[in-house]
């Protein structure tokens, strides 16, 4: 579906940010629609929270345009937008409570409305049985819970989390996935979530851009870009693999992605059938334990956006 067809929440065009002879982010275009789960996916220092840095005029671009909902001027279009970038900041010694009191002033909430304000947003992360306790004494997920507690307040209608999860036990990252999920399904909250891991965007996004040294490398519809055909995955079992990789080498539409699980190789078989190249492989004297097709996920398409 085009973008004329959507309400299109944030549109960056052409973004980029120089450090000296560096390029941090490098022309970077990117469309989120509302109601998107959106993952900003990439690894450490690809430029994802400089990106977003630039997005809400916290640091200067050097280039490139922002709008959100279609408005260009921050200043107007802050209403609509609520951030946590990079791990969220309190004050210690205050509550939980106290500490959205300061933001509800800060964000100019009347004080006739905070305290219902506050109740709704506190209620909204399951944090209100723990907001009279110090926000010292809070988990790491507490504190994210209360961040994002936090950017809700004013009832923003896009949300940009920056790697929420990070740091997260298993648990935590369960409960923060199907939070943010609701937001969509639920608040009609547009959401973008930038985050390094796999799993987990995969696990809550719908669409994703690939982002690698400040450059996208691709975006797409997260159901789309796992159903693609195109590319065909199959995991080999075999001790040697450098005979592996020199006879999958005489295949031109086979290649070798990587490690597979249990020590197997991964390859893309692309068009050729499996029965065929399993029997290639045996011919060629390979001693193959295993031949296993495997689904495609958010990994096969980020090595292969990155590659």
């Amino acid at each position: 579906m085009s973008d004329s067809a959507l309400e299109v929440a944030l549109e960056v065009r052409g973004l980029t940010r120089r450090y000296g002879n560096r390029t941090a982010v490098s022309n970077l275009d990117l469309t989120v629609h509302k109601g998107d789960v959106y993952g900003f996916l990439g690894p450490n220092g690809a430029g994802k929270t400089t990106a977003m840095r630039m997005m809400l005029e916290l640091i200067h671009r050097d280039q490139g345009t922002v709008k959100f909902f279609g408005e260009s001027n921050l200043v107007k279009a802050r209403q609509y937008v609520g951030a946590i970038i990079e791990i969220p900041a309190f004050q210690e010694w205050l509550s939980g409570r106290d500490n959205l009191e300061l933001a509800c002033a800060y964000a100019g909430i009347p004080r006739s409305q905070q305290d219902q304000e506050i109740d709704r947003v506190l209620e909204r992360v399951s944090l209100k049985e723990r907001a009279g306790d110090k926000a010292g004494t809070y988990s790491l997920g507490m504190k994210q819970r209360l961040g994002i507690a936090r950017a809700l307040l004013g009832r923003p209608k896009l949300l940009m989390l920056d790697e929420p999860t990070n740091g997260l036990d298993p648990r935590g990252m369960r409960e923060m996935r199907d939070l943010i999920r609701s937001f969509a399904l639920h608040d009609q909250i547009t959401v973008l979530i930038s985050s390094h891991l796999l799993a987990e965007v995969q696990a809550t996004c719908n669409r994703v851009g690939v982002i690698q040294a400040g450059t996208l490398r691709g975006e797409g519809v997260v159901s789309e870009l796992l159903a693609d055909k195109a590319t065909n995955l199959v995991e080999v079992g075999c001790r040697d693999t450098e005979a592996l990789a020199k006879v999958v080498a005489n295949f031109p539409e086979v290649a070798i992605l990587g490690p597979g699980e249990a020590g197997r190789t991964r390859l893309r078989h692309g068009t050729m059938e499996l029965p065929e190249l399993n029997r290639k492989l045996v011919m060629a004297g390979l001693d193959i334990e295993s031949f296993i097709p495997v689904q495609r996920n958010l990994e096969d398409v980020f090595l292969e956006m990155t590659r």
